[in-house]
């Protein structure tokens, strides 16, 4: 038995996560490509791309983790073969998702001020307000087709994000190369190609997912006979009560990260442009940790839905030792890249920006040994916190977050950063301990739930795991 009994549950993990991940990383990606193309452009450039995906992401983060409660509603109804239970998470959620992101846009239409007062440098904030105006627009389709995806996930389909991402991720690297660069008959946008590419790609991205959603067999029942006479008060107190707690989650940890972007913007835009590469890089493979948190959410709330707390605990802790191994190796990705990993951010070989790129790779060298060092607590807290999302248990993990990310993770940051010849690798350093204090707190929190259920359903530690049917 021992570790056996965990990783005999790999198979089943990585099959539902596989998708999810995929699916993630297209999202990052889209991030990546620009920095990628725009930094191309130059420091200043790269920087101001930063700053307004900034404050993008930060809403956008706030879209995806209130989205994250309509998928163990819908995990739990399917379990139980409750037809009508999906049928209203799915139409409360989508509604609810529409509304948010058209809030959300309003709201990131008043970025331009907030950069100011915030002190950044003037130039970066001149190129980043046309930039925040395009891409802030993107948060409706973006925020829409999250509650197409929850709901798929919930009914382990999680294939068709992966597909639509894709499929956006195609259309979004071909308008940004002809309109960053001008090619063909094309106009030269420089950044603000990339900005269209990323508003075109997301509108893509919402339509592929309702037209794959609403033609597969299994699902078209739940597209059919729509009536606003089907919306009810309970569902969507019960969808707000998850989603706004898990959104307040999300939002605590990206904005702690959005915070090192605008720490590193008073230490100048060398240190602003290599934390963005730095954090390019660790976004990637956090998405790894992102899918599987989402396979926890799924098959913890199948399982609570079948009232099994005994392979709840057993299933959730395979993810959990399954996400240590991967970050393990992200992390010595890392180390022994992180001179090299840089480069594919900044033309080292352009003579009239070398010196500011040469130091843009050098700072953010650095910050990928510190970034090495966080991944295993990155992994676990996003895992944990996707296994309690599937609980359906979000006030406390809350409070966690909060203390982990912004009383332990910011001071810190902001002390070492700003106050320590540390700058962008101090500010950093306080990352990793918000993460680590939020990874050990909520697993904390997920062992004593799940010990309590197991001992109030007076359950067995029984091991006959039920296979995945899907």
């Amino acid at each position: 038995m021992g570790l056996s009994l965990y990783t005999k549950e790999f198979s089943s993990n990585i099959r539902l996560a596989y998708p999810v991940i995929l699916g993630m990383l297209g999202h990052t990606l889209i991030g990546v490509i620009d920095n990628i193309m725009v930094g191309r452009l130059g420091a200043t450039q790269l920087a101001a791309v930063s700053l307004a995906n900034s404050f993008v992401f930060i809403a956008m983060s706030a879209g995806i983790g209130f989205s994250t409660a309509i998928t163990p509603i819908v995990a739990q109804g399917d379990a139980r073969k409750d037809e009508q239970t999906v049928r209203s998470a799915f139409h409360h959620g989508l509604l609810l998702c529409t509304m948010l992101g058209i809030i959300l846009f309003t709201i990131v239409s008043f970025a331009t001020p907030l950069m100011k007062l915030m002190h950044q440098p003037e130039e970066v904030i001149a190129l980043a307000k046309p930039f925040v105006g395009w891409v802030g627009f993107s948060l409706l389709p973006m925020v829409m087709f999250q509650g197409y995806k929850q709901f798929a996930d919930g009914m382990s389909l999680t294939k068709y994000a992966m597909y639509a991402v894709i499929f956006s991720n195609v259309i979004h690297v071909g308008i940004n190369y002809v309109l960053i660069y001008g090619v063909w008959f094309f106009p030269e946008m420089g950044m603000m190609g990339a900005a269209i590419g990323t508003v075109t790609s997301r509108v893509a991205m919402l339509i592929f997912m309702h037209i794959s959603l609403s033609r597969n067999a299994k699902l078209k029942k739940y597209f059919s006979n729509f009536s606003f006479g089907e919306i009810k008060k309970s569902m969507l107190k019960k969808i707000t009560s998850l989603g706004l707690p898990s959104s307040m989650q999300m939002l605590f940890e990206v904005a702690l990260f959005t915070a090192a972007v605008w720490l590193s913007g008073f230490l100048g835009k060398t240190n602003q442009a290599a934390n963005q590469i730095a954090l390019s890089l660790a976004s990637m493979t956090f998405m790894f940790a992102m899918g599987l948190s989402v396979a926890a959410m799924v098959r913890v709330g199948n399982q609570k839905g079948l009232r099994d707390y005994a392979n709840l605990r057993i299933v959730a802790r395979s993810i959990f030792l399954l996400a240590i191994i991967i970050e393990i190796v992200f992390a010595l990705l890392f180390v022994l890249l992180h001179n090299y990993l840089p480069h594919w951010f900044v033309n080292a070989e352009d003579v009239i920006q070398l010196t500011d790129n040469t130091e843009v790779i050098k700072i953010a060298s650095t910050l990928l040994l510190v970034a090495a060092v966080f991944q295993i607590s990155d992994g676990v807290q996003v895992v944990v916190l996707g296994a309690l999302r599937g609980l359906q248990d979000v006030k406390v993990p809350t409070i966690i977050t909060f203390i982990a990310y912004w009383v332990i993770g910011f001071p810190v940051s902001f002390y070492l950063g700003l106050y320590t010849p540390l700058k962008a690798t101090g500010i950093w350093i306080g990352l990793l301990a918000g993460l680590t204090a939020a990874a050990i707190f909520l697993y904390l929190r997920f062992n004593y739930l799940t010990h309590k259920f197991i001992e109030e359903d007076g359950q067995p530690e029984t091991l006959n795991l039920k296979p995945e049917t899907k």
